[in-house]
């Protein structure tokens, strides 16, 4: 299931041009950052735009996690998780994350990238 899972955190449909360009943006300054449940999430206030593009890459996420699911016979939040490990596992030095103990994080120069203990 890890092999179907890293295809599909790699395969997560991208937004738009503009507003990949917005999200790289705000991931970079530390506003978005992954999430432990394979969400993007908001670490201080986004504009209206932002978090409507924050909220569509979600809802896209939601869908295919929800046809994985489906398709697996496990449980939506089970394969949000899984791809959080491999999209956890791309946060980038100087970009935020968010774990399950409920803290936002920024990746350090030298630091290895985020591996919480039920990635395996």
């Amino acid at each position: 299931m890890k092999r179907v899972l890293i295809g599909l955190a790699l395969a997560l449909v991208a937004p738009a041009a503009a507003a990949q360009d917005a999200v790289i943006a705000a991931r970079s300054s530390g506003l978005v950052g992954e999430r432990y449940d394979g969400y993007l999430g908001a670490a201080g206030a986004l504009s209206p735009s932002l978090r409507a593009q924050v909220s569509a890459i979600n809802i896209k996420r939601r869908a295919l996690f929800s046809d994985l699911a489906t398709r697996r016979g496990v449980a939506v939040g089970d394969v949000g998780v899984a791809a959080a490990c491999a999209l956890l596992a791309r946060v980038a030095v100087g970009e935020i994350y968010l774990l399950a103990e409920g803290q936002w994080r920024r990746r350090a120069p030298l630091e290895a990238p985020p591996r919480p203990d039920y990635c395996g």
